[in-house]
């Protein structure tokens, strides 16, 4: 209970702090045309064709996590409050993957980073950039544990993830984030049920 506990409030942190310069740059430009919800685009996606392209996504993501886990393995990361701790860590998982790590990061990457750009400077400069960002983010975390081999493939795949979430969400979702949302939720509560069940170990 105290992990979920402590997942609940990190994620209310989490949320605050990724979505603080998105909504200041919000009220400053843009609160007088839209909501900063739908300016975002933490709304419904239209149409179907997004849910096909959601599932191949979180499937590609997941196969991703398996390289990143084996690669990781014996190093400490976000998912380690979780080991070993089996079903029972489950809620704090969801709470963890859904709230404290995929929300945040989807309103400040494809929500935030890849619409202004993309809004100065087209789709494919907005999509790019946000990925490469995204994806070293991710690598540069681990640099200094895993060495730069390891750490340019973590930074090249997750970068690929991102631009093709970025993808989704703009080209098949009407600028919805959740589609990204959900399969970056997938791919994180797989990450945190491997560290739960000891399958990297």
């Amino acid at each position: 209970m105290n992990l979920l506990i402590s997942k609940a409030v990190s994620s209310g942190v989490q949320i605050i702090l990724f979505a603080l310069i998105p909504f200041i740059w919000w009220l400053i430009t843009a609160r007088k045309k839209m909501s900063f919800f739908k300016w975002i685009g933490l709304k419904k996606p239209s149409g179907t064709k997004f849910i096909l392209w959601t599932t191949g996504i979180s499937a590609a993501f997941m196969l991703v996590s398996l390289f990143v886990l084996t690669s990781l393995k014996g190093i400490e990361m976000a998912t380690s409050d979780f080991e070993g701790l089996g079903i029972s860590a489950l809620p704090a998982i969801i709470v963890y993957a859904v709230f404290n790590t995929a929300l945040p990061e989807e309103i400040l990457f494809r929500g935030f980073i890849l619409k202004r750009i993309a809004n100065k400077f087209g789709f494919a400069a907005g999509n790019t950039i946000q990925a490469l960002i995204f994806g070293i983010v991710h690598g540069i975390m681990f640099f200094t544990v895993t060495g730069p081999v390891k750490a340019l493939l973590i930074i090249l795949f997750t970068g690929i993830i991102g631009w093709f979430m970025g993808y989704i969400n703009e080209k098949k979702s009407d600028g919805s984030i959740i589609p990204s949302w959900i399969i970056h939720s997938i791919a994180n509560i797989f990450s945190g049920l491997c560290s739960a069940f000891l399958l990297f170990a």
